[in-house]
């Protein structure tokens, strides 16, 4: 098996309390679960709508406020235009775009189907909570590439793990079916040059800002 984001070898490894194995790349720092153990598309839409995230709950409003204001004073005099790329059943993030100025479309491949990003391209893509749920997350930057320009940007948000099998294996975070892939900084760098963006910063937590050069 060779990483999906580099193309190096990686070490399989067993997770005994769930019963599935993953994939540990040493050089890009990505894992990613055996394909053996992917779940349904049913079965994830089905975890999709036991979410319930709306502006009237004030803890996820704030989380995505922080996720904004990490990088907003980089971005904010050159976007005019964003697309929310797996918006949700809920789309918050949108609205809160929008709350500064920012012109803001909406896609999810369950909740937001219409492919309103056909034709276009953005100043921004934002893409939280989604990245960890991707089986090719080389393919979906490359789509976004096709719809940035030059000098535009991606913002991710997705949990980073500190590369040890050890502490994965304690993380609560994959005990989630539909999360299948997991980084650290070291990987969206990694992975940012393979498609030829660059990783501008990140909070060495869950966000990250890439910049299409």
């Amino acid at each position: 098996m060779i990483c999906k984001i580099c193309n190096q070898n990686v070490e399989e490894f067993n997770d005994e309390l769930l019963q599935k194995s993953y994939y540990h790349c040493k050089t890009c720092e990505l894992i990613f679960v055996n394909d053996a153990f992917l779940v349904s598309t049913q079965r994830e839409k089905s975890q999709y709508d036991n979410h319930n995230n709306s502006l009237e709950d004030s803890g996820y409003v704030a989380m995505f406020e922080n996720f904004l204001d990490f990088f907003w004073e980089d971005i904010k005099d050159s976007t005019k235009t964003a697309l929310d790329f797996g918006s949700g059943p809920g789309p918050v993030l949108d609205t809160l775009i929008k709350r500064r100025n920012v012109t803001c479309d909406i896609y999810d491949k369950f909740y937001q189907q219409e492919k309103v990003y056909e034709n276009k391209t953005y100043d921004l893509i934002s893409a939280t909570e989604v990245f960890e749920h991707l089986q090719n997350p080389k393919e979906v930057l490359n789509f976004f590439k096709q719809h940035l320009h030059v000098g535009s940007h991606v913002a991710l948000m997705t949990l980073f793990h500190t590369n040890t099998q050890n502490d994965f294996l304690k993380w609560w975070y994959r005990r989630d079916p539909t999360h299948i892939t997991f980084f650290t900084p070291k990987t969206l760098e990694v992975l940012a040059n393979e498609c030829g963006l660059e990783l501008i910063k990140h909070d060495g937590k869950r966000v990250a800002l890439l910049r299409y050069m």
